[in-house]
C-alpha cells in the first residue's frame, strides 16, 4: 500500500492505523486558572488555532474558564462544530500557543512514532475528514455532534510507517502553504493599490479633478450624461444569429454562460435576447454585497454573444475612449446617480427597478483630452493584468495543492 506521488527516498509501505493508536485524550484542565479569558482558543478551518478574541473579536467564554481544557503546541484539537463543506467538524494541531478550549472540544496527546502536523495534513481534506467522521458521529437535534472524545478515536487512518516520511510530507505542505500565503499576499496588494488608485485618479464628491494625474495634464475633468456619447441597442436575435449565452460575472466581465456556471440558463425563447457584440457594454441590474448597483462591463471575450433583455446593452461613439469607460465603471462614482433613480424590484429576483432611459442619463466625469483618459485607461489595464496573473497563480497553487493531498496519501 503507497501512494501514488512519494518524496524521493521513501519506499516502505505505507499501514493502516486506528487512530486510538496515534493519539490518546487529554485531562489537563483549567483548574488553577492558569489561563484567562484572553487566552481562549478557537479553532479555524483556514488559519487552525488562533486567539478568539484576535480571530473574532471578543471572547464568548462563560463566566468561569476553570473548566476549560488546556491545550498545548504540538497537541490535536477536534472542534466536533459543523461547518459548511465539513459538517463532522475540524481536526487541526496546535501550531499557535498554550491556551484554553471550551469543553465541547477534543484535545488529544500526540503518541510516539507520530508527527502531530502529519494529523492534520491528513484530516485537511474535506472528502477525507467527512469520510473518517461519518460512521463515527451521531448528529442530535440542533445539529449537535454527538460522538465522545473515545469515539472519535475508533476510525482508520493510513501512515507512512517512519516518522521522517511523516516530517517529509509535512515539510512539503509547509511550502507550498508558504506559496501560497505569499501569492495570496500580493494579490491583496495589488488590489488594495486599484482600489487606492481609483480613490486617487477620478475626482471625488465636490472636485473638479483628481488627487493625482498623470503628468502634462491639467485641464478641469468634464461631467456628461452617458446618453451623451452612448446609444442604447435593442438589436434582437430574430434570426438566431447567435446561441452564446452570455453572463456578467464581476471578476471576468462578460463570459459564455456554460464556462461560468458549467451550464447554460437561458429562456425558452432566445429569439428575443440581445445580440451584444464585441466592444459594446451591458449593464446587469443584478445586485449583490459586493456590487449593490449591479456592474457594467464591455464585450472583450467574443465577437458577438446573446444576453437577456433583463440587460441594458448600450453602445458608444469616439468622443470618449472605450478603454477609459470601462475603468470608470470600476469606480463608485456613478453609484449615485443610479440610487437616485432606481428603487429596488422585488428582492426574489435581485434586480434594481431602473429604465434604460434612467440609466443612460447618470453622469459620467471624463477627463476633456482623449489622450488623458487613455493614459489612465492604459494603467489601470496593466494593474489589471497583473491581478489577473497573480490570481491565476494563486488558483494554480491551490490546484497543486489538492491534488498532492489527494495524491501523496494513500
Amino acid at each position: 500500500m503507497k501512494p501514488k506521488i512519494r518524496i524521493k527516498g521513501f519506499n516502505d509501505a505505507w499501514e493502516y492505523s486506528y487512530l486510538y493508536n496515534c493519539l490518546e485524550i487529554s485531562t489537563e484542565v483549567n483548574k488553577e486558572n492558569k489561563y484567562g479569558k484572553d487566552e481562549v482558543l478557537s479553532v479555524s478551518d483556514d488559519f487552525g488555532v488562533v486567539n478568539q478574541i484576535k480571530h473574532l473579536g471578543r471572547s464568548y467564554a462563560g463566566k468561569s474558564v476553570s473548566g476549560y481544557k488546556i491545550l498545548l503546541p504540538g497537541q490535536i484539537v477536534y472542534t466536533k462544530s459543523p461547518l459548511r463543506d465539513k459538517p463532522f467538524g475540524i481536526i487541526k494541531e496546535n501550531n499557535y500557543q498554550a491556551g484554553i478550549v471550551s469543553v465541547l472540544y477534543a484535545v488529544y496527546n500526540v503518541k510516539e512514532g507520530i508527527f502531530s502536523k502529519y494529523i492534520q495534513r491528513y484530516f485537511e481534506p474535506k472528502q477525507r475528514i467527512n469520510k473518517y467522521l461519518v460512521p463515527l458521529v451521531n448528529k442530535g437535534a440542533k445539529n449537535t455532534m454527538n460522538i465522545s472524545d473515545e469515539m472519535s478515536l475508533n476510525g482508520k487512518i493510513t501512515k507512512p510507517v517512519t516518522i521522517c516520511e511523516q516530517q517529509a510530507i509535512c515539510s512539503y505542505f509547509d511550502k507550498v502553504d508558504e506559496l501560497i500565503s505569499t501569492a495570496s499576499s500580493r494579490l491583496a496588494s495589488l488590489k488594495q493599490v486599484k482600489e487606492a488608485s481609483l480613490q486617487a485618479m477620478f475626482p471625488q464628491k465636490g472636485g473638479t479633478v483628481p488627487k493625482i494625474r498623470f503628468k502634462g495634464f491639467e485641464e478641469e475633468w468634464e461631467e456628461v450624461k452617458l446618453s451623451s456619447f452612448a446609444k442604447r441597442i435593442k438589436r434582437r436575435n430574430s434570426c438566431m444569429e447567435s446561441t452564446l449565452a452570455l453572463t456578467i460575472a464581476s471578476a471576468l466581465g462578460l463570459i459564455s454562460q456554460n464556462d461560468y456556471f458549467n451550464n447554460s440558463v437561458v429562456g425558452a425563447n432566445i429569439r428575443n435576447y440581445y445580440i451584444l457584440k464585441r466592444g459594446e457594454f451591458a449593464y446587469n441590474k443584478s445586485y449583490s454585497n459586493g456590487y449593490p448597483f449591479g456592474s457594467v462591463k464591455r464585450l472583450d471575450r467574443y465577437e458577438q454573444g446573446i444576453l437577456s433583455t433583463l440587460y441594458i446593452v448600450f453602445t458608444i461613439d469616439d468622443s470618449i475612449s472605450s478603454d477609459y469607460l470601462t475603468h470608470f465603471f470600476d469606480t463608485t462614482l456613478w453609484h449615485k446617480d443610479v440610487a437616485e433613480r432606481a428603487a429596488e424590484g422585488a428582492r426574489n429576483h435581485g434586480l434594481l427597478n431602473i429604465s434604460a432611459e434612467d440609466f443612460l442619463d447618470i453622469a459620467i466625469w471624463k477627463p476633456r483630452s482623449i489622450e488623458e483618459q487613455q493614459h489612465i485607461a492604459s494603467y489601470f489595464t496593466s494593474l489589471d493584468k497583473q491581478i489577473a496573473l497573480q490570481t491565476q497563480r494563486l488558483e494554480k497553487l491551490k490546484q497543486i495543492k489538492a491534488a498532492c493531498l489527494d495524491k501523496m496519501f494513500v
